[in-house]
Formats: structure tokens, sequence, C-alpha cells
């Protein structure tokens, strides 16, 4: 009896590959995957493919890459609605309502289909940089409802295709997501409009993890902290 309680007050997720889902999951999926294959079918794109996030808090900007043989081409530019305070720089404590910049790493588990902001994923942070940097707080997401406290909130149509692409390269065996978050496009004239402020220093960092996106034929580098620095990599 105690079984069946529980089962009615928290419905179990479906899993496939370890991804959860729910009915609003599903329907959503559904509902913007016709759409979704078409454009890629247009743009030589295959629905399942590795996807690659950017956001860029000041243009406020949400871009979706997806594997297209050795790189990723930019499959969408989504406007983000909300991000927190609005402030530019990264998150320090819990309760600051600013949303983290750095890099970021999406699992399945972090998908959440019943999300009270229609639906979500974590982000990952803290990372380890935020760890080795003594961030506090958690919970962070990219999640629909328009509202924010530190989050990346989009309306919830276009939340609905973002969880779609990213929920269908889980389910094609991709183990882990990139999510990088800048505070702005870091192009030279953002850079010195910028320059003298309170975190240029890690905005610098950023920068070439930015830059390396770039030179390496738009593929994200594998991202290692070292002496409490992003270092890039070359997978």
């Amino acid at each position: 009896m105690l079984i069946l309680i529980l089962l009615v007050l928290f419905p179990l997720m479906v899993q496939s590959g370890g991804v959860p889902s729910s009915d609003r999951s599903r329907e959503a999926i559904a509902r913007v995957k016709p759409k979704l294959e078409s454009r890629m079918k247009q743009m030589g794109l295959e629905w399942g493919s590795p996807v690659f996030m950017r956001v860029f808090k000041e243009e406020k900007e949400f871009e979706v890459w997806i594997r297209k043989d050795s790189s990723f081409v930019l499959f969408r530019t989504y406007p983000v609605c909300e991000y927190g305070w609005g402030e530019l720089g990264p998150k320090e404590r819990r309760g600051d309502r600013q949303a983290p910049e750095g890099f970021y790493g999406v699992i399945p588990a972090r998908m959440n289909p019943y999300s009270r902001y229609h639906l979500s994923f974590d982000i990952g942070y803290p990372n380890t940089y935020d760890q080795y940097h003594k961030r506090t707080g958690g919970a962070l997401m990219v999640h629909g409802g328009c509202l924010s406290n530190g989050c990346f909130a989009m309306t919830d149509p276009l939340m609905e295709e973002i969880y779609a692409l990213v929920d269908a390269a889980f389910r094609n065996s991709t183990d882990t997501l990139s999510i990088h978050i800048f505070p702005f496009r870091m192009i030279p004239e953002k850079m010195k409009k910028h320059q003298n402020e309170k975190w240029t220093s890690f905005w610098q960092n950023l920068k070439e993890g930015y830059d390396f996106f770039g030179q390496h034929s738009n593929n994200p580098p594998v991202v290692e902290i070292r002496d409490g620095k992003y270092c890039f990599l070359k997978e």
C-alpha cells in the first residue's frame, strides 16, 4: 500500500538511456520535433546529434550549435527572456540572484521534465572553478516561465525547442553537453568597452575559451582548472 501511495504522489520518470521523461516533456517534444527536424534536414543535420550551447548575457542571446561531421554549426540563436538581476559578472554566493559565467556541463540526470518552470535542465553550477573560488549556491537552470532569480529563463515555446534538442542528443548516447556562458560577445570592441571593470581579469580568462572555439573549427575545448584558472585543451 505504501509503495502504491508513493507512486501516486511521485510518478516514476520514464527512462531511456537514463534520460528522465514525463508526459509533459513527451508532449512538448512531439509538438516541436517536426519543425525542428525539417529545419535540421535543410541544414544537413541529424536529429539526436550532439549539441553545444553558448549564452551571452549582455546581448540576451542563447545559441544552440549542432554537430555536423567534425565540427559544430549554429542551428539557432534564441532570445533570453530574463537572467536574474541582469548584471554582468559571475555568480558568487547563494541568494545574490546573479546568473553564472563560465564553462559548464549538462548531464542526463540534470534534465527536469517535471519543472515548475515548464521544462528545465541544470547547467552544473558550481563547477570545479566555482568550488575552487568558494562560490556557493546551486540549482541554476535553463528553464521556461520567463522569470528568473539567477537562472536563464526562456519563453515556454522556445524552451520546448531547446529541451527537445538536448533530450534527443542524450538519447543518442551523448553523455555530457557543454554550455559556455559569457558576459557578452568577447570581440575586441566589447572587451575594450569593459576593460576597466571589476571582472576584467576573469573575463580575459573566459575569452581564451571563447577564442579557442573559433580557432579550432567551431569545436569546444576540453576545460580544466589549473591554479584557479580555466585552461583549454583540444579534445
